[in-house]
């Protein structure tokens, strides 16, 4: 006998699906601190649409853009979509997420009911003019990230996507390690390898903020397998050793200086000749930790506020910031001199092509690339999982939460 709710992890019937599901949500009058904004409710399943899937969801990856959600800052999503004509008003977070193809809407292409898969965020229409006349599709107009400025991700028992997010899952990873890692890992490979002619190559040096995080971790491997030489930023000891460890050829700890924030007024001569000397000082760790008097070529960011001064100041002649978030901030200084006159690039990145992401899938599944999901939460922990986050103080490289699957589990069934 059908029924209209199940149990996580309890697989309904081939071919049925359910009037409700269990959901891990947001709503605009819990927003705050995540381990109080989000909530364990039942919800109804998202309708089948058009070139969309439905999946049921085996596991969901923690990141930072839920922390965000939570807070209702620097976006009210949930207002942001009721804006556009949506009638939920409450969020689905996960933009990271493994699982069945459960359902297929009409003109899907490319995958089937049965399919084992990996879900990447980076959602678009693209029918949408400006990809028809070849603009990448992650600029697009239309491009929106999947669990956070659209709803029903993959802290829903079944999601809600478009088919061209779905990638094949190899079998020998299990749901868990799936369904975590790709943000990070595809992002860090766009920052790296995608923005000609600033790509890594054999001998560059590349300063790596967040050494120890999602981000950080997969920057360090990529770098390392085409002969970069990466240099990570971490905030304690044991995560310089994790870095160590994945490949950095050194590590500098963040606490011992204290340069961070905006750039002191130049009026202010007193207070700009102490942040001169702190940023010297932190390149010449630099210099230290390479072992040679080398500027890092490229130098990959995602912290923001705090570190875009230094990472400026550092950077090569003729090499490139590479800025894929702020977590520290979003209004950060910049000398417009070190530009110019030293022909440097700022470059915006976000997420990754399709392309990009089968290319990081297979480094993981062919056993090149460590996904390092290193803890595994149970799907009502996913409040306190973003709550470690928000407090940095989670495990080194990316955290994972279960939904249908169990601890380990690669295959489907019983």
């Amino acid at each position: 006998m059908h029924k209209d709710l199940y149990d996580l992890g309890e697989t309904p019937p081939r071919g049925h699906v359910p009037a409700r599901m269990h959901a891990f949500t947001l709503r605009r009058e819990r927003y705050g601190e995540p381990r109080d904004a989000f909530a364990h409710e039942v919800v109804p399943v998202p309708g089948l649409r058009p070139g969309h899937v439905l999946v049921y969801t085996m596991a969901a990856g923690i990141n930072y853009n839920n922390v965000w959600a939570a807070m209702g800052h620097p976006v009210d999503v949930i207002a942001m979509r009721e804006k556009a004509g949506a009638a939920e008003d409450y969020h689905i977070g996960g933009s990271d997420g493994s699982g069945v193809v459960w359902a297929v809407g009409e003109g899907v292409r490319g995958v089937e009911v049965g399919d084992h898969v990996i879900i990447s965020p980076g959602q678009w229409d693209e029918s949408d003019e400006d990809i028809r006349l070849g603009r990448d599709p992650i600029a697009s107009r239309s491009m929106r990230v999947w669990g956070y400025e659209s709803n029903f991700g993959s802290f829903g028992q079944f999601a809600l996507v478009r088919d061209f997010q779905c990638h094949p899952k190899p079998e020998n990873l299990p749901w868990d390690v799936a369904g975590g890692f790709l943000v990070s890992a595809a992002t860090s490979y766009r920052q790296l390898f995608g923005w000609e002619p600033n790509v890594v190559r054999p001998g560059d040096p590349v300063l790596v903020w967040g050494g120890a995080g999602g981000l950080g971790t997969s920057a360090i491997q990529l770098a390392r397998q085409v002969g970069g030489r990466p240099v990570a930023v971490v905030s304690t000891e044991a995560k310089a050793r994790t870095c160590r460890e994945l490949g950095a050829v050194g590590t500098i700890l963040r606490t011992d200086f204290d340069h961070w924030g905006r750039v002191p007024d130049e009026q202010d001569t007193q207070a700009y000749a102490a942040w001169t000397r702190g940023v010297r000082a932190f390149g010449k760790r630099f210099w230290e930790e390479l072992g040679e008097r080398r500027a890092p070529r490229i130098v990959f960011e995602h912290t923001g506020a705090d570190t875009l001064p230094t990472s400026l100041y550092l950077c090569d002649s003729a090499g490139m910031v590479v800025i894929c978030g702020a977590t520290s901030g979003f209004q950060a200084d910049v000398d417009l001199r070190f530009l110019w006159m030293r022909l440097k690039r700022l470059q915006g990145s976000h997420f990754a092509s399709p392309a990009q992401c089968r290319r990081v899938i297979d480094l993981v599944g062919g056993g090149l690339l460590d996904p390092c999901v290193t803890r595994i939460v149970e799907f009502d922990e996913i409040g306190e999982a973003h709550q470690m986050i928000r407090d940095n103080a989670q495990p080194p490289g990316n955290m994972s939460a279960l939904v249908n699957a169990r601890a380990g589990q690669t295959g489907f069934g019983p």
